[in-house]
């Protein structure tokens, strides 16, 4: 077995994610048959790779040396796939990385009116985002860091800070009798199934730490976030959710009694001027979309106790 960039994009997947799981939703690959690529390379090179364990996977000493020499082959090819595919289309792209944000879409629209031209590479994992940026791959990536789970930000790397802290509120049925009121304890919804991903950094202990502030134990349901909307709807689950979402006719969005978890939303460049160039677009769009969600309007506007975030029109 010859190694290509194909098996070494999967090393360095595995190792900036930690986890055969998240590497395999990365790479866009069923994990038996990551674990099985793994396998193949471990015997070709002959020793572990990785060491395998509950908490994830963490490189072994060879690991180490192999990842050494396959990070720098890989972001050559991507820069290499990148710049061609700029060439061939006439002009310099921008690379944009992000985690989820509603405010994606209204940021990407403002950089196409700025005369700039973004292609956009999305990732549950926002420390894989910045991994590509420090290595070349991406221009700017928007994150967000899960509080007290601290993100693994490259020392070369510049980053602005567009919320210190962004509440998170939960999504239920819009006939939960919790959704009567504006603000739901945590209590209220002891008795319910959430649903929650484990494969965005930080996420799961969090929602642990949580849950075990205010002494409840409810029955977790493991799945992304666009099943758990698709259940929220139907009445199967409530779930944590991003404020700039807005309720609808099936679902209520509500604010966490006493703000139990937030993140903090940072943008990442390896230059200031890179990103001078898109914060203020990024700043524009969040505006928007908090204009556009009433619960977390009413947050923003009277909790006077706040970080202080771009001011509403």
């Amino acid at each position: 077995m010859d190694l290509e960039v194909r098996h070494l994009r999967a090393l360095c997947a595995i190792a900036d994610t930690g986890s055969l799981h998240r590497a395999a939703r990365q790479l866009g690959v069923a994990q038996p048959s990551l674990s099985t690529q793994l396998r193949r390379i471990e015997h070709e090179l002959g020793g572990a790779l990785f060491l395998r364990a509950r908490s994830g996977c963490r490189p072994t000493p060879l690991g180490r040396l192999v990842l050494s020499r396959a990070r720098p082959l890989v972001a050559e090819m991507r820069s290499l796939v990148s710049e061609a595919r700029a060439a061939a289309a006439g002009g310099p792209q921008l690379r944009v990385g992000s985690t989820a944000s509603r405010a994606l879409s209204g940021w990407l629209r403002r950089l196409r009116g700025h005369g700039q031209d973004p292609t956009l590479h999305m990732s549950v994992s926002p420390n894989v985002l910045l991994r590509m940026v420090a290595d070349g791959q991406l221009d700017v990536a928007f994150v967000h860091e899960v509080e007290g789970s601290p993100l693994r930000i490259p020392p070369e790397l510049r980053t602005r800070v567009l919320m210190d802290r962004e509440p998170q509120f939960v999504s239920l049925p819009a006939d939960h009798p919790a959704a009567a009121k504006s603000e739901v304890d945590l209590r209220d919804l002891a008795g319910d199934r959430w649903m929650i991903d484990p494969s965005v950094d930080g996420e799961w202990d969090a929602v642990q730490r949580m849950f075990r502030a205010v002494g409840v134990s409810p029955h977790v349901l493991h799945g992304d976030y666009h099943t758990a909307t698709a259940l929220v709807a139907t009445g199967e689950v409530v779930t944590v959710c991003q404020p700039t979402r807005p309720s609808g006719p099936e679902t209520a969005v509500r604010r966490l009694h006493g703000d139990p978890i937030g993140v903090r939303l940072l943008l990442t460049a390896r230059t200031e001027t890179d990103l001078e160039g898109v914060f203020p677009a990024l700043e524009d769009a969040y505006r928007e979309c908090a204009q556009q969600a009433p619960a977390y309007r009413e947050w923003l506007e009277h909790d006077g106790e706040r970080p202080p975030v771009p001011a509403l029109p």
